[in-house]
């Protein structure tokens, strides 16, 4: 977005609005760096900042009914930092509940036998197996079927509410959450992919048994095309129920952060 345009936008704000919406757009910017869909990067920086802009312009009035905002230099640098930190937990923790549902991928190419046609991630730019690929397009479908999008931006609009605009935090309840939401990540990755990771377990004693009954077969040219027969079995049947357990996290997440700042 050029400084016309930007200026443009601005014109109608005066005085304290152009603070108040300087802090607003510190607590949304880091939606389009870490929050899944809001920072895909399938969406140009140009449209990401145009919508960060338009997202900032729409909440100022929201954020500043009642709020005070220093205009000394230094009063704004704070809140602005404040601020960006603020998003930046509530984006870090959705991020995490779909961050599970990459991992899944991760565990299912690893164990599938997928990791060997390393691709790149249309969504995250980063490089990954086709079962990384699927489960991250397959769960940017559901984030955005259950509305994790409107979720999102219901939970940022929420997060002035529990920290209005002009106040600090408290960081240690919010670092909590932002632990908490770290290690879910793991725990969730492992809950989506179990049902690979057993299935392969399974064909992995079952080979053995057979390696060991019947010498002549050639166990490591077999194997190799079985687990890949099974994992996508079991990712056909098992995928379509990944849209609950990601209501539920992206629920507990919101709550969970918004329950941290308002401790504070």
């Amino acid at each position: 977005m050029s400084s016309a345009q930007v200026a443009h936008l601005l014109g109608g704000l005066r005085g304290r609005e152009v603070y108040g919406f300087f802090l607003v757009l510190a607590r949304v910017s880091p939606l389009f760096l870490v929050a899944p869909g809001f920072s895909s990067q399938m969406l140009l920086p140009r449209v990401r900042s145009v919508l960060a802009v338009a997202i900032a312009l729409g909440l100022t009035p929201v954020a500043l009914h009642g709020q005070t905002v220093p205009t000394d230099v230094l009063g704004l640098i704070a809140l602005l930092v404040e601020n960006f930190l603020v998003g930046l937990a509530l984006a870090y923790t959705i991020a995490c509940v779909f961050g599970a549902v990459q991992g899944a991928g991760v565990f299912a190419d690893a164990l599938g036998g997928f990791s060997f046609g390393s691709t790149i991630d249309p969504v995250n730019g980063n490089p990954g197996g086709s079962m990384t690929n699927m489960y991250t397009m397959t769960g940017l479908a559901v984030f955005l079927a259950i509305g994790g999008d409107a979720w999102t931006l219901h939970g940022l609009s929420a997060t002035f509410g529990a920290v209005p605009l002009g106040d600090g935090f408290a960081a240690r309840p919010l670092v909590g959450a932002m632990e908490q939401a770290g290690f879910s990540l793991l725990v969730g990755a492992v809950e989506i992919a179990a049902p690979v990771m057993l299935a392969i377990v399974i064909t992995d004693i079952a080979l053995g048994m057979v390696s060991k009954v019947v010498p002549q077969v050639n166990v490591f040219a077999v194997g190799f095309t079985v687990k890949v027969g099974v994992t996508l079995l079991i990712v056909a049947v098992s995928l379509p129920f990944i849209g609950n357990w990601m209501t539920g996290q992206l629920e507990s997440s919101l709550y969970g952060t918004l329950n941290a700042l308002r401790i504070g």
